[in-house]
């Protein structure tokens, strides 16, 4: 709907805070009194919503003031309106986790979902039990222009490309990757071989995410070629068809060993040099000190650290014969903001 400027112009928005409170209260004194006005204030105020909307609005009874039909009609619309704006235009300013009902739409590919988004979940419905969240995977450009038109609030990946109003957080240092197997029916146990690995079929997730583009061109200046016999956009579907089949795939460090550990899969390092994926959360920078954003970045960095110390004390290590060979936990992340234009 097109905004009539002139005819809204007349509306001042402090009227509708009076019809609230007029209307809950049913008394112009105690309404003038929880808006903080004096009585005389109110009643001008009264005067002048009946003037607006061409009705009563509130008739006597007694000691108490009846809404009208037309009031009782406008009171559910009225308190919308009022706690809208005070949800959407207040947050800028204020953010109590614990009232809050805010929504945030956060991009990240399906395999850092697993690994990020149930201890991300659980911290944030533990302290702001009414927030929601809603995860969009896309592709790397996309996300950025996402962020830049308000579609994301926050994008995670590896990102190696961006504009200066790209404000960018590393979460942790290189995660790396790892096949993952079903080790009875390759016949095989870690570490793969070179020619194990080209030799064996591939089962691959169809993405578009930063980290899924970055693995295939690292492989392709290898020359490395990979005989893939199934895709999917499924990653969750990968360990399924690892068990009946006698195929590799290949995830990000985390996920494998969360898919090894669930599955009673193994795992093994990529038997060639690949070169370290850094993850990182991206947002824009009119965000940057808006409230609500700087609690969920702060969510999102307490996660990397619990899920840090999770890896360290073997949390997310798979049964013992699993266990990859040589693999070395990350290191601890600095924790910096910087533009992601000329940062890498």
């Amino acid at each position: 709907m097109p905004i009539d400027h002139a005819n809204l112009s007349r509306l001042d928005l402090n009227l509708l805070v009076a019809f609230d409170a007029l209307i809950a209260e049913r008394h112009v004194t105690r309404a003038a009194q929880r808006v903080g006005l004096g009585q005389s204030a109110m009643s001008h105020n009264l005067r002048r919503l009946r003037d607006l909307f061409g009705d009563e609005l509130l008739t006597r009874s007694g000691s108490e003031m009846i809404p009208t039909p037309r009031a009782a009609q406008l009171a559910d619309r009225v308190r919308a309106l009022l706690a809208q704006l005070q949800s959407s235009v207040l947050s800028a300013t204020i953010f109590d986790p614990r009232l809050s009902d805010r929504h945030f739409a956060i991009g990240m590919s399906p395999s850092l979902e697993i690994s990020i988004g149930p201890t991300l979940l659980a911290s944030i419905n533990r302290e702001a039990p009414n927030v929601s969240l809603s995860l969009h995977s896309e592709a790397p450009e996309v996300m950025l222009r996402a962020l830049d038109e308000g579609q994301l609030d926050l994008a995670i990946g590896a990102f190696t490309e961006g504009e200066v109003h790209h404000k960018r957080r590393l979460l942790r240092e290189a995660e790396g990757y790892l096949c993952l197997f079903d080790a009875e029916r390759v016949g095989l146990r870690a570490p793969l071989s070179p020619e194990d690995f080209c030799r064996l079929p591939q089962v691959t997730v169809l993405s578009t995410d930063s980290v899924s583009q970055l693995l295939d061109q690292s492989l392709q200046a290898l020359g490395i070629s990979r005989r893939v016999i199934y895709r999917t956009p499924h990653v969750m579907a990968l360990p399924f068809l690892l068990r009946e089949t006698g195929a590799i795939a290949i995830l990000c460090y985390r996920t494998a060993m969360i898919c090894a550990r669930t599955f009673g899969l193994a795992t093994s390092p990529i038997p060639f040099p690949l070169p370290p994926q850094h993850v990182a959360a991206v947002w824009h920078t009119s965000n940057d000190q808006e409230p609500g954003h700087k609690w969920l970045r702060q969510k999102l960095l307490t996660t990397a650290v619990v899920l840090k110390s999770q890896e360290e004390d073997g949390g997310t290590a798979p049964h013992r014969s699993a266990q990859p060979v040589g693999r070395t936990p990350p290191p601890v992340v600095p924790l910096r903001v910087e533009s992601l234009k000329g940062s890498h």
